[in-house]
């Protein structure tokens, strides 16, 4: 009996962060009013069907009924991360790009053919020197500058 008491006040104590934040999350409840609403909508659809098989043929074949389903799953889904307090995935946009722009920087800088002359160029640039060399050009040196 005191084992079944602790289990409930376990279950008690984890459910209390999340009934608190049911109760004060505005968004969480919009959420389940939508996921309500489209599931409403599709009982309304498949009311007046009598059997299963009837049913199922509806729900199957019916893009309405299927929009709704997508949405009721879409709102539960927001509304369990809201409640579960989850971060939404972040971009790795700004990453990607950084990694393409190095590779092709990479790949410009130790080019075989326009590499020596490029690097010239950018450190005729970057030194403002007024020796500088145009990229495609050949400067006469042979190793790296």
């Amino acid at each position: 009996m005191a084992a079944t008491r602790e289990r409930v006040k376990y279950a008690a104590g984890t459910a209390r962060p999340y009934v608190e934040r049911a109760l004060t999350d505005e968004e969480f409840r919009q959420n389940l009013r939508d996921a309500f609403a489209a599931a409403r909508a599709i009982y309304r659809e498949l009311g007046g069907y009598g059997g299963i098989s009837s049913v199922a043929t509806r729900v199957a074949g019916d893009e309405e009924i299927h929009a709704n389903l997508r949405r009721a799953i879409g709102e539960l889904r927001q509304a369990a991360d809201r409640i579960q307090e989850r971060e939404q995935p972040k971009s790795h946009a700004l990453r990607n790009i950084a990694l393409l722009a190095t590779g092709v920087a990479i790949g410009i800088f130790f080019n075989p053919f326009t590499g020596r002359s490029t690097r010239s160029w950018v450190k005729g640039k970057v030194t403002h020197s007024n020796g500088s060399v145009a990229p495609g050009s050949t400067n006469g040196s042979n190793g790296l500058t």
